[in-house]
């Protein structure tokens, strides 16, 4: 059976179609803009638009729906919560998009579509093939994570499973938008380093200038990245102790960090419940597919 994906961006509406979970083999992709500002009634047209485009081009028929999108289903509720698309929030948005397609709607957080393409197409199968816990972890704007378990998301009683960028870590990180203090998405985002540095330089540098300068030995740069690992290696920590998994994906612009791999795995072997660190550090092998790609797995 053909399997259906949308990736809900702030920006970009991804759709996917794999010719099955056996054979995870991309028939087409095809993206519309999200609009978000347009409202709610907007994005689900746009991805009606998308879907109907993708079976014209293809002539295929989607018969069940996978989307990732920002935030989480609330299972108590049934309503989105915790999305930086707002106009998602407080909306029933699965039961809304399958009365507007017609067919089943599955969605999930866009980082745990994240983790499960990764967990299972994408870089774990080829270190681990028989890895049972996976946690793929998105280190970009946000923090996010998701976690994988024997091939299925674990989503837990109120939608926040691997949620661990929102976790308390240090006051220093000062106030998330999440109403919350010290929040490890407030020290180790992109955006967040971003600001460190330039509180302490003077200077507004985008985080792929920041890593160029520490490689160039600027002193507040390097400091800025040593702070990052120190922060990453306390933060993961508390993932590994308490789910011990067998591997760790990290994914987003932060997680392209040579540093993380080397001297963030030294600083995480530090605060980790064992003598040594076994758990095994993994770059993300699908790019900026395995959104989609795990959306059409669900």
């Amino acid at each position: 059976m053909h399997l259906w994906g949308i990736d809900l961006g702030g920006t970009k509406i991804e759709c996917a179609v794999l010719e099955s979970r056996e054979n995870p083999h991309l028939i087409t992709r095809q993206r519309v803009s999200t609009d978000a500002h347009l409202g709610y009634e907007h994005i689900i047209k746009q991805v009606v638009k998308v879907i109907r485009e993708t079976e014209s081009e293809t002539g295929l028929k989607a018969n069940a729906l996978g989307l990732g999108h920002p935030g989480t289903l609330d299972p108590n509720t049934g309503m989105i919560k915790n999305a930086n698309t707002t106009a998602l929030i407080g909306k029933p948005f699965d039961k809304d998009l399958e009365q507007a397609l017609g067919i089943p709607v599955t969605l999930a957080n866009d980082a745990n579509c994240f983790a499960v393409a990764e967990a299972h197409m994408g870089a774990v199968p080829d270190v681990l093939p028989n890895a049972e816990v996976v946690f793929g972890v998105i280190l970009g704007t946000g923090v996010g994570g998701g976690l994988v378990v024997n091939g299925k998301v674990i989503n837990g009683r109120q939608g926040i499973g691997g949620e661990w960028g929102h976790n308390f870590l240090d006051e220093s990180g000062g106030p998330c938008y999440c109403g919350k203090m010290g929040c490890v998405e407030t020290l180790i985002s992109g955006p967040a380093l971003e600001r460190y540095y330039t509180k302490h330089s003077g200077h507004q540098k985008n985080l792929r200038e920041i890593v160029a300068l520490a490689d160039a030995r600027d002193a507040v740069a390097v400091e800025t990245l040593d702070r990052l690992v120190y922060f990453f290696g306390k933060a993961i920590a508390v993932v590994i102790n308490i789910v011990d998994p067998d591997a760790i994906v990290l994914g987003g612009g932060v997680g392209n960090i040579e540093r993380l791999y080397t001297d963030g795995v030294t600083e995480v072997a530090k605060h980790i419940f064992n003598t040594r660190v076994d758990t095994i550090f993994l770059r993300p092998k699908l790019g900026d597919s395995a959104g989609v790609y795990g959306a059409a797995l669900l």
